[in-house]
């Protein structure tokens, strides 16, 4: 007798309910998601997450009352770690750098196809970053030119905070290349859950709370310091 592995427990938040049910029927009926819960506004997501418990979720950014992004500040300050994906039509650079800084996994454009949506769900499940690619070039471009406020990424750091190892610089590097932690595991010749405790040392070290998070201080730094690895201390 077959096992079939866990379903992914999806939270699904947007206001416009013809749509969040005509996703829901979609994503229910792939056979690694359920949805558990849903909810019209960022008020709403955090009660789910408190009473649910979901796995990952998925939320619009532009809602009334507590919009997405207020949604995700609100998840982040009760303390909960759970995968965020933004789901939107909007591809404006504010809502993307915002999204982002409130501590949000990923950001998908509502246009994309349900598959790519599906592997981009999954993605942050793994500790992925999916970024759509009509917004992805945005986002490397504005931050190789400060387009993203600096509290969030890195600047002003103190010596100490920037003590990362030359195998957790490599892989910041690695992430900012739009390499997934199977990626990076094939190309250091590393196992995968070798690779996600560097990625989890260095965003402790680096004070931040996800790998888009991670990849911004990375090209940060590079540019200020011409590699990486220049500040490291050790090779381990």
């Amino acid at each position: 007798m077959s096992h079939q592995p866990p379903r992914l427990r999806i939270l699904l938040v947007d206001d416009q309910a013809l749509f969040r049910k005509a996703l829901a029927s979609l994503i229910s009926g792939q056979f690694d998601f359920s949805v558990v819960g849903e909810g019209s506004d960022g008020r709403e997501a955090l009660e789910q997450v408190r009473a649910l418990g979901p796995d990952i979720v998925v939320m619009d950014v532009q809602m009334p009352g507590v919009d997405g992004i207020g949604g995700v500040k609100a998840i982040r300050a009760a303390g909960f770690d759970v995968p965020i994906v933004m789901l939107t039509i909007s591809d404006e650079d504010d809502d993307l750098f915002e999204a982002i800084e409130a501590g949000a996994n990923g950001y998908l454009l509502k246009n994309m196809r349900p598959e790519q949506i599906f592997d981009g769900i999954r993605g942050a499940a793994r500790g992925e970053a999916p970024i759509a690619g009509a917004v992805a070039g945005k986002l490397l471009e504005a931050l190789r030119h400060g387009g993203v406020a600096p509290s969030r990424v890195g600047t002003g750091l103190t010596a100490d905070e920037m003590s990362l190892t030359r195998r957790e610089a490599e892989i910041l590097q690695l992430i900012t290349a739009g390499l997934s932690n199977k990626e990076i595991a094939a190309k250091l010749t590393i196992t995968e859950g070798t690779v996600k405790n560097h990625v989890h040392h260095a965003l402790e070290k680096l004070h931040l709370t996800n790998r888009v998070q991670a990849a911004a201080y990375a090209i940060r730094h590079a540019d200020r310091r011409g590699s990486l690895g220049d500040g490291v201390v050790s090779d381990e």
